[in-house]
């Protein structure tokens, strides 16, 4: 045989090896990629745009495609043309979804561009909901590592929700909060407990402990509490299925019940949501109901929003008592996902290629919001009743100081920018320090003189203390009230720090005031109070184009009164009983009448239902140990018109749902 024969057989016995070695590792890659989501849209299907399928249809050369439709959205987002842009960048996300940067410029567009171009709260909360949307249930599951999208969700729910900067912002806080109440239920009843950050932090874990724990399965929820087979029987007959909307009436009924002027809601209610109420109330469902809606949210939070039950348990203990209604535990979320996911491709050669930097200031600038305004005031029952304005106050959360520093050491060693030997050049540790120094005042207008010494002294020991600034050691050494007065000069104009002062000095005038018996520093720190609140809405106070109700720097109610009353409601709702009627009969009838019904929300049944199980016992009722103050008509008309004027209705404008 010939050699040339020879080398012929040979190649074709080489071809015939790698083509069927090939077809194997095809099979193989395939399969991993559908596994791991990496794979193309390589179909046409009805509906589809003609972006998509002429993508398709050109095979190999779809790349150059989508770089030329790439610099289109670009060039319609400069000219204006942003749904067209964005009608461009969803066809481009459909043929390369592992492209995030589009993913990020898709987003933007939706949540920034076109929200802003509608005119009412309620157009541009659906625009901002879709960018959101858009990045947690498409792009960061096909691109799960992505640091960049990761980041990015961060920011739209720590700026443009969180922020002051979109006239709309408090429509989405309410928005955000509504939603958030129904995926997880509201948080843990406040209690004298809460004043330990430890067992705090256990409380607020403990609820998504339950999500996280319940069953995965109908099978395995029927096992584990086998009255939900008869519950979902009965509800089956009123047309209710397993999902979002039992949720919504189940949280409705039980806001309704404990809502301080249930008289007045009761007739918003309409049959609907009294007939689901009567299977909520029915003893014989009484240990159905909770595994049957932790199962549900447990559903809901993997499919719908593709979030970990897990992880979130392990966030709150890790940096504190996080409720879930507040932009900043989402923002903290996402951003912190995205390290913990990059970290394991992260190495000292492409260390540049990560911008950890950027995420985790993210992360710290959440914790500083939760800091600000993570103890959360919401009436969720008031925001599903058409036409009624619901409350959104965010008042400081102390349990969060700590939280910055103890996450800071992680983020200095990921940043290139954070480095400890050049002290004038440290980005993250000196947001600490401003952190710090906000922290010190807050403390100090609530009266806990000691503890912000304390936070100062660990300031003037920080190990990171930028020396920037030759006289900051000074500044520092100050007598702690000289330091105090100089940090807040011209600053009240600020929300975060007019939200901080105000509501911190009404915190201890019921602490070191009325709890202590001291009713002179009680009138001392309320008038701090009043003085702090009116400076601000002074130089603030503007209604915005978008409701023309509110303004967007409104990130505390405008009438005094109902600030003090809702604080003053919530901090009797964190002492015992005994407690709380001394700080009731010290306080002075108007401030009793505007946090008299909240009052109601928190003790009544409870204590009624003392009296009632133990008829000998001598007991005292709930009117005997609160009895109604002077002026209630006043307070409550207060409330209401407050309410009034900022949802545009007649006083009795109600709508039956």
């Amino acid at each position: 045989m010939k050699r040339d024969t020879w080398i012929k057989l040979g190649a074709l016995v080489t071809l015939l090896a790698c083509l069927s070695t090939s077809g194997g590792l095809a099979v193989a890659l395939t399969a991993i990629a559908g596994r791991e989501k990496l794979t193309y849209t390589d179909r046409a299907e009805d509906g589809q745009s003609r972006e998509v399928s002429l993508g398709i249809a050109m095979g190999a050369f779809r790349g150059i495609f989508v770089n030329f439709l790439w610099m289109r959205a670009n060039d319609m987002k400069q000219e204006g043309k942003f749904y067209e842009a964005n009608q461009l960048a969803d066809a481009i996300t459909r043929l390369q979804p592992r492209f995030p940067s589009v993913w990020v410029f898709h987003a933007w567009n939706l949540a920034y561009n076109i929200s802003v171009s509608t005119q009412t709260p309620e157009e541009r909360w659906a625009w901002v909901e879709a960018g959101i949307d858009l990045l947690r249930q498409r792009g960061i599951p096909a691109n799960p590592n992505s640091l960049l999208l990761h980041k990015e969700l961060g920011w739209i729910f720590l700026h443009k929700i969180g922020g002051q900067t979109d006239d709309a912002n408090l429509y989405y806080k309410r928005m955000l909060a509504q939603e958030w109440t129904i995926a997880v239920g509201p948080p843990p009843k406040r209690g004298p407990e809460d004043r330990d950050r430890a067992k705090a932090i256990k409380k607020y874990a403990d609820w998504i402990a339950i999500i996280r724990d319940a069953p995965n399965t109908p099978e395995q929820l029927s096992e584990r509490e086998p009255t939900t087979d008869d519950l979902a029987r009965a509800l089956g007959r009123l047309g209710y299925s397993p999902d979002w909307n039992l949720l919504r009436r189940y949280e409705m009924w039980n806001g309704l019940k404990n809502a301080g002027q249930r008289r007045f809601y009761e007739k918003v209610v309409g049959p609907n949501t009294r007939a689901i109420g009567q299977l909520i109330d029915d003893p014989k469902f009484a240990k159905a109901w909770p595994v049957l809606n932790s199962f549900i949210r447990k559903q809901y939070l993997q499919i719908r929003y593709h979030m970990d039950p897990a992880k979130m348990v392990r966030f709150t203990e890790q940096i504190g008592p996080l409720d879930w209604r507040h932009h900043a535990a989402h923002a903290f979320y996402w951003a912190n996902s995205g390290v913990e996911n990059s970290m394991n491709r992260w190495t000292v050669e492409n260390k540049a290629t990560f911008d950890f930097i950027n995420t985790d200031r993210i992360s710290a600038q959440s914790v500083q919001d939760l800091f600000r305004s993570g103890d959360l005031y919401f009436d969720f029952f008031a925001s599903t009743v058409p036409g009624q304005y619901s409350l959104w106050l965010g008042v400081p959360n102390a349990h969060f100081v700590q939280s910055y520093g103890d996450i800071l050491e992680g983020m200095v060693s990921r940043s290139w920018a954070d480095n400890p030997n050049m002290r004038g050049t440290m980005p993250l540790a000196g947001g600490y320090e401003n952190f710090i120094r906000d922290a010190i005042c807050f403390f100090y207008s609530r009266g806990e003189v000691a503890t912000a010494s304390l936070w100062r002294d660990r300031l003037l020991n920080f190990k990171y203390l930028t020396m920037n600034d030759p006289e900051k050691k000074e500044k520092l050494s100050l007598p702690l009230d000289e330091f105090v007065l100089k940090e807040l000069t011209g600053e009240l104009e600020r929300p975060a720090i007019a939200v901080q002062q105000a509501t911190g000095a009404l915190q201890g005038s019921f602490v070191n005031g009325l709890l202590a018996g001291d009713l002179e520093l009680f009138r001392k720190q309320f008038e701090y109070a009043k003085l702090a609140h009116r400076k601000f809405f002074e130089a603030q106070m503007r209604k915005t184009v978008v409701s023309g109700k509110e303004a967007r720097m409104e990130q505390m109610p405008s009438d005094f009164r109902v600030l003090a009353g809702a604080q003053f409601a919530s901090f009797l709702s964190t002492l015992g009983a005994d407690d709380a009627e001394q700080v009731y009969d010290r306080a002075p009838d108007d401030l009793k009448s505007l946090g008299y019904d909240s009052l109601v929300a928190v003790y009544q049944q409870d204590l009624d239902k003392l009296v009632k199980e133990n008829p000998t016992a001598g007991l005292r009722s709930f009117d005997m140990i609160f009895p109604k103050p002077k002026g209630l008509d006043e307070g409550r008309a207060v409330m209401r018109e407050f309410e009034r004027t900022r949802s545009g209705r007649p006083s009795d404008a109600v709508e039956r749902q």
